[in-house]
């Protein structure tokens, strides 16, 4: 099939839905990413907090100064925060394998489709 040669309309639309798809799939895949370092990041700074004591003085980074903070208020922020990112890890996993499973039946039809020869040809 030559590149000049004009696919039929529904496996065009298939293709542009492809795409879309595989570009739907980096994007989530990219933001869980994020958000699994960023609950690395988190975990480490509790488990950090929970050694020390109440009476060790504790920081937090505010924009680009570090603020006396109250350890027992971080533990806190800490882990609602951990909860928050743990439940939108949750979702973007559920997101990413609903979106994998639609890109593979989108693949499967598009080969499918691709091997059985059209009944109308140009």
């Amino acid at each position: 099939m030559s590149q000049n040669e004009q696919l039929p309309p529904q496996i065009q639309e298939d293709l542009v839905r492809l795409q879309q798809l595989q570009q739907t799939l980096q994007v989530v895949v990219t933001q869980k990413q994020q958000l699994e370092l960023e609950m690395s990041e988190t975990e480490k700074a509790l488990s950090e907090l929970e050694k020390i004591t109440d009476s060790v003085p504790v920081y937090k980074s505010v924009g680009s100064i570090l603020l006396k903070a109250d350890r027992q208020g971080l533990l806190s922020d800490l882990k609602e925060r951990k909860e928050l990112i743990n439940t939108r890890v949750t979702v973007l996993g559920k997101q990413e394998g609903r979106t994998r499973e639609r890109l593979k039946e989108l693949q499967d039809r598009l080969q499918q489709r691709l091997k059985t020869p059209s009944a109308s040809s140009d």
